[in-house]
């Protein structure tokens, strides 16, 4: 996806805007919108069907027999899979606010985007899971199905660390994706980001849910007023992302970028 050059925007917005404050504020409203409400869409739509498709994963066939928990570990990679490969091409399929954040902080999308961003996925997350609801019988999504929460002998410091070990794995390889310097290893990102998260869903599953999204959490626990230590799913994934995109931006980011203009010379 291409930005728009600034002094292309610039003009047309002093085309547009009359003196009136509040009309030039109105018009470079609706020309950021323009600009961007496919991506802000896509990102609404790869978020609602991760937690639908991943969620569904977790529906038991019967109210006895719980499904193991591969299921859920398997349908989200697998979701995950689906959703990088058909929205990718147009908002980068973040689905994670996680992700964005990271984004921001490497100066890939403006901070206004990344906040679109961030409230769309929230939305679809939200749809995704209260469209689950409605295809699902009532009986086997009780219980807060697929909602995280951490294991009954798990602490609050606990969870915590778990979620911040399980983020950091995943933005180490979105950053390395990121990178220049690997901008030819490109292809099949969807099944490495796929295989990722079902690996990731499997070790940590079991202990916290595996949120590594604080998104794909608010969705199933507004549904299911399941909110045990839902802040940590928040906090956790968010230092996590912020901690490792900073580390790698500033420890092998610049560098590989000075390496890669050597070789060029």
């Amino acid at each position: 996806m291409t930005v728009p050059a600034g002094n292309i925007v610039v003009g047309i917005i002093e085309d547009l805007s009359p003196k009136d404050h509040r009309v030039k504020i109105r018009n470079r409203l609706l020309i950021w919108c323009s600009l961007w409400w496919r991506a802000i869409f896509a990102e609404f739509l790869s978020t609602m069907f991760l937690v639908l498709i991943g969620c569904m994963a977790c529906i038991p066939s019967d109210e006895i027999h719980p499904n193991p928990p591969i299921y859920g570990a398997l349908g989200f990679g697998i979701a995950v899979l689906f959703t990088v490969q058909a929205f990718g091409h147009i908002s980068g399929a973040h689905m994670n606010p996680c992700v964005s954040l990271t984004a921001v902080l490497w100066n890939k999308i403006s901070l206004s985007l990344g906040i679109a961003y961030v409230i769309a996925q929230c939305l679809g997350s939200i749809f995704g899971y209260g469209i689950l609801m409605q295809v699902s019988p009532t009986d086997l999504i009780s219980n807060g199905i697929c909602t995280t929460h951490p294991h009954e002998k798990y602490t609050v410091l606990q969870t915590f660390g778990v979620e911040l070990i399980l983020t950091s794995s995943l933005i180490f390889l979105v950053c390395a994706i990121w990178d220049p310097l690997n901008s030819n290893s490109q292809e099949s990102i969807s099944l490495k980001f796929g295989f990722v998260v079902a690996g990731l869903s499997i070790a940590g599953g079991p202990l916290t849910g595996a949120s590594l999204n604080p998104a794909r959490s608010l969705g199933p626990a507004l549904w299911t007023g399941v909110w045990t230590f839902h802040w940590v799913y928040w906090t956790g994934p968010l230092v996590a992302s912020m901690v490792v995109a900073l580390f790698y931006k500033y420890t092998w980011l610049k560098p590989s970028l000075d390496v890669k203009v050597n070789l060029e010379q």
